[in-house]
């Protein structure tokens, strides 16, 4: 059998990471026996139907990961974060989660994440260089 070629892009197409994430949800769930997967995003419009904030991930197996939290710079410091973030929770407690998973940089929210309950349980340091690469939870259902 020849040896597969190796094709480097920066621009991979949406399609091809699906496929990926796909084969990678397969392997896992056929590991696990679990295969209640779902994902989740939730999206702020404006007046014109242009995305100004969002949070984006997938429930599995009792966690919801979040891949993607961001809100446009003008509208920070307003809730909206906030408001994002407890509708993601609220959804993952009526999906059957636990707990939440996130990772975020030392210089992005880290201070935001723990006035709202997540707890730093990794931490990967000089990633990027210069800063560190946290890895966050917060257990759903609990005080807080």
């Amino acid at each position: 059998m020849p040896t597969p070629e190796l094709v480097i892009t920066t621009e991979p197409a949406p399609d091809q990471v699906q496929y990926l994430e796909d084969r990678i949800y397969e392997f896992n769930s056929a590991a696990t026996g679990i295969t209640d997967g779902e994902w989740l995003a939730i999206f702020v419009k404006d007046e014109q139907g242009r995305i100004v904030a969002g949070i984006c991930g997938n429930t599995w197996g009792g966690g919801l990961e979040i891949r993607q939290f961001w809100v446009e710079e003008a509208r920070r410091k307003q809730g909206l974060g906030t408001r994002l973030l407890g509708a993601a929770e609220q959804e993952a407690l009526r999906r059957g989660c636990r707990q939440v998973l996130l990772m975020t940089f030392s210089f992005q929210a880290p201070a935001f994440y723990a006035k709202h309950g997540f707890e730093v349980i990794a931490v990967v340091d000089d990633h990027p260089r210069g800063h560190k690469n946290l890895l966050l939870r917060k257990r759903l259902g609990e005080s807080n």
